[in-house]
């Protein structure tokens, strides 16, 4: 195997992983918020939290965005070879 092929598949594979590792964290939280809650005007039950998600910080996720650059470095480097 060519080493451009090993260094794409490399590349595609850690931008993957970087994908389902950021998308994991966020399902492994558990539930983003109660539907039982009663908002505070009475109005009936809501989906919507009552603070900001922090779920989707990048602040959570820098593992996974390294992985995707890294990724990405990977697979800018095979044009160079």
């Amino acid at each position: 195997m060519h080493l451009g092929m090993i260094l794409i598949w490399i590349g595609a594979l850690l931008i993957v992983a970087g994908i389902v590792l950021a998308a994991g964290q966020v399902l492994w939280k558990g539930r983003l918020s109660d539907p039982h809650r009663m908002d505070p005007t009475g109005a009936g039950a809501t989906l919507e939290p009552r603070e900001r998600a922090w779920g989707l910080h990048p602040k959570h996720h820098w593992p996974s965005i390294i992985l995707v650059a890294l990724g990405i470095v990977v697979l800018l480097a095979e044009t160079a070879v």
